[in-house]
């Protein structure tokens, strides 16, 4: 006795339909989340909560005061040649690093041109000085 039709082919189908619900799912997931990632923090600038890096004294530090006057550690320079003081100060250096330090009131158009002059200078890597938050609220309180 012979059960079924005889033929012993495989089935051939895949079944798709598990396939399709969990494409479905991350795509619910995505569409509610990408609102999410595109929406900023407001943030209260200069203040850091990340821990304080190890000074050198080496370090070339570039600020910007209140007055919007430019210095390079404790040389003022214009913004103009900018780039220019600091390629000559930093080709004696083996480390093109240097720090901004901007005063909070001072516009963000300033310090992104001060950041764009920096960076023609040829400095390889450029960190932002910051308060940390413990100082600031305790500057606040004074």
């Amino acid at each position: 006795m012979q059960l079924g039709s005889g033929n012993d082919q495989l089935m051939s189908e895949i079944n798709v339909t598990p396939f399709v619900d969990v494409m479905l799912v991350l795509l619910i997931i995505f569409m509610v989340t990408a609102p999410m990632m595109v929406q900023g923090v407001d943030v209260e600038l200069p203040t850091a909560s990340s821990e304080a890096l190890p000074t050198d004294e080496d370090n070339l530090i570039v600020s910007v005061d209140n007055d919007l006057k430019v210095y390079i550690n404790d040389l003022e320079v214009s913004v103009a040649f900018l780039s220019e003081k600091l390629g000559a100060v930093m080709e004696n250096l083996d480390k093109k690093q240097v720090y901004l330090k901007a005063d909070k009131k001072v516009p963000y158009g300033v310090v992104v041109n001060v950041m764009s002059q920096i960076k023609k200078a040829g400095v390889d890597s450029l960190g932002m000085i910051t308060l940390p938050e413990d100082q600031e609220t305790t500057r606040e309180k004074n």
